[in-house]
């Protein structure tokens, strides 16, 4: 989600937690806490702005859910109990988190059925356009088991339904969800926010010739019978309850490790994902046990809004990144970090969404050096770092803090490269400083540390202090580790990752813009996708029509199998009025969900005079795209509504 990022997608946003300040001294420069002090703002410990629910009173412990998916009426019906812990003296309301649920019925108490236990009073409050609502739920003093009957809008916003033209076999109706950040609440009723981990159950009820799988224990032998059941022992936060039902088989990749896909591309996300396994055992090496059992992935219908969704045990993946070449797998080394660093250890707020992103794109990185060698180790963290560089130029300084004051603020409008990269490249700094053994030892001990639980920045800085400031007092400076986190920008003298496979790259285009060496003659034929992108995106902002036909003739950038490489490529030539590549530019925009590569072209239209034909476009595509991708590139193509 959430938004975005444009290497991984992969997505995330705010939750509850002692929130520690950004207070301003100016409109882009946010004073910096004092070593030992802890920053606040208005937010206490326990509050979520984006949250409803009074987690000071009520902490959902259990979840049980009983899902009918009606493809009909684009509807889940549902039956949700929820087990309690009650943290006050329960003579309180429950409040949870909704979004344009119909709440037909609740009960208290009893053996978690409705119809059992007490019926009680329950009512919705005011409807918010980021938040939804609030369900205020009458408890007696000394219930702890809450079950509601609901139903889900057709609109909902973290579920799509696909009609079966949509999809890759044209023949079965597909649905996925997508809770992150606050989605969750659209399709169930609980405590939305990352502070709160809960265990859950679910049967889900299904059309009988199509498969259910959820964030949960997924059995590929089940009876394709309609009913379908899912247990998740481990406790997770509420961004990462997930489910999708389709025309789905599966495919084993490892002993731990395989694919569910329709079958028109089982074969062929198999093969480009062949190398999971082999990232799994390398990470398990270095950062310790993998603590989900399984982990599978599920391919997409390419309408998914983001590159990967890090669901635990079942990462949904976009087809996008199925290239033929394994040259884009980087995408399943990040959702597979996420195991580690977001699934495991959680950032408890959204303001705190770096140490969920942060964490898992250095791992990334080292993940891809693991299995794939320096080289591709490298070239990635080189790109990565030209991302960041890229939204250093064009965000407020409020917006490069990696502790970021959310509050007010829609959660899926925040991503930016900031949590990710600038967060990678602080913990690369670290590693640099103390050495890379002692930082892995540092990190085994942190997610050890904090499995299974949810985190603050705050946290995290006294967690450091009492370890690598110690260890490693005249490595490093406080104050400096500070400024990473509430300060914007990067530090002067932070490392930059550069890759000598680029510098071929860089003279290459160099002598093509000279005119001295002809695109037909260039020394291309052994690159790799790294570094093709890093020759189009480094190119001028204006180039001729004779060379972007002299580009194409010689590379066939316009019809590029690559997604990455066509989206770079149609990107240079919406700013050069390239006209050749303008119908696979519509085939792209209306056959492709995915924010990262919708959002900025949509833009690029904008600003360059084609607002009526980005309009065009985006009615045309608009009823394939995910609610999602509609809110987010509807604020572009329509900047005045």
């Amino acid at each position: 989600m959430p938004h975005y990022c444009p290497r991984f997608s992969s997505i995330v946003l705010l939750a509850s937690v002692l929130i520690a300040s950004c207070s301003r001294s100016g409109p882009e420069t946010p004073a910096v806490p004092a070593a030992g002090e802890t920053a606040t703002t208005d937010v206490m410990a326990n509050d979520d702005w984006h949250s409803y629910a009074n987690t000071d009173e009520y902490r959902l412990d259990h979840l049980e859910l009983d899902l009918s998916v009606d493809f009909a009426d684009k509807v889940i019906a549902g039956v949700a109990t929820l087990r309690l812990d009650v943290i006050g003296n329960g003579s309180e309301d429950l409040v949870l988190d909704t979004r344009d649920l119909l709440i037909e019925k609740v009960h208290v108490g009893g053996n978690g059925e409705v119809g059992a236990g007490n019926e009680t009073r329950f009512s919705l409050g005011d409807a918010s356009d980021s938040r939804g609502q609030p369900l205020t739920i009458a408890m007696p003093g000394d219930a702890d088991t809450v079950t509601i009957r609901y139903r889900t809008s057709p609109s909902a916003s973290g579920v799509q339904w696909l009609e079966p033209q949509q999809t890759a076999g044209k023949r079965h109706p597909f649905l996925f969800t997508q809770a992150q950040a606050i989605h969750a609440r659209s399709f169930v009723p609980l405590q939305d926010t990352p502070g709160v981990r809960f265990t859950y159950n679910a049967t889900v009820r299904t059309p009988v010739e199509l498969r259910a799988v959820m964030s949960a224990n997924n059995d590929p032998d089940a009876e394709q019978n309609g009913v379908y059941s899912f247990s998740m022992p481990q406790r997770i936060p509420s961004y990462l309850l997930a489910l999708a039902v389709g025309d789905l088989e599966f495919k084993p990749m490892g002993p731990r490790t395989g694919v569910y896909a329709e079958r028109e591309i089982l074969d062929a996300a198999a093969a480009e994902f062949a190398d999971t396994e082999a990232m799994l055992e390398t990470t398990e090496e270095v950062y310790g046990p993998y603590r989900w059992d399984r982990y599978d992935l599920l391919i997409l219908p390419p309408s998914f809004p983001f590159g990967g969704m890090e669901n635990p045990r079942l990462s949904f993946i976009t087809p996008t990144v199925i290239a033929g070449d394994k040259s884009l797998v980087a995408l399943i080394a990040h959702e597979l970090a996420h195991s580690w660093s977001g699934n495991l250890v959680t950032n408890s707020s959204w303001r705190d969404l770096w140490l969920n992103e942060g964490f898992t794109t250095y791992l990334t990185n080292r993940i891809m050096q693991f299995v794939y060698g320096d080289n591709r180790y490298r070239m990635e963290m080189a790109l990565g770092f030209a991302d960041l560089q890229a939204d250093l130029a064009k965000l407020d300084g409020e917006d490069q803090l990696l502790a970021q004051d959310v509050e007010g603020r829609d959660p899926d409008e925040a991503f930016s490269n900031i949590p990710y990269e600038k967060g990678s490249l602080f913990l690369y700094e670290l590693e640099q400083k103390v050495g890379r053994d002692a930082f892995d030892e540092f990190l085994l001990d942190y997610f050890n540390r904090f499995a299974f639980q949810s985190i603050s920045t705050e946290r995290f800085l006294d967690h450091l202090d009492q370890t690598l400031l110690k260890t490693h007092g005249e490595d490093l400076d406080e104050a400096r580790i500070r400024q990473w986190i509430f300060q914007p920008g990067v530090p002067a003298g932070a490392p930059r990752p550069e890759s000598d496979a680029f510098q071929v790259v860089d003279a290459a285009r160099a002598s093509w813009l000279d005119g001295s060496l002809p695109a037909d003659r260039l020394d291309s034929a052994d690159w790799t996708y790294h570094q093709w992108k890093h020759f189009l995106d480094g190119m001028p902002e204006a180039l001729s029509a004779a060379q972007l036909t002299e580009l194409d003739a010689a590379f066939d950038l316009t019809e590029s199998t690559n997604n990455e490489i066509a989206f770079s490529w149609l990107r240079i030539a919406v700013r050069n009025d390239y006209e050749p590549a303008y119908p696979r530019l519509e085939s792209f925009l209306t056959s492709i969900g995915r924010n990262k590569f919708l959002r900025p072209l949509y833009q690029d239209l904008m600003d360059n005079g084609k607002a009526a034909w980005a309009a065009e476009i985006f009615e045309s595509a608009r009823p394939g795209y995910h609610p999602l991708t509609v809110k987010r590139n509807s604020q572009i193509v329509y900047p005045d509504r």
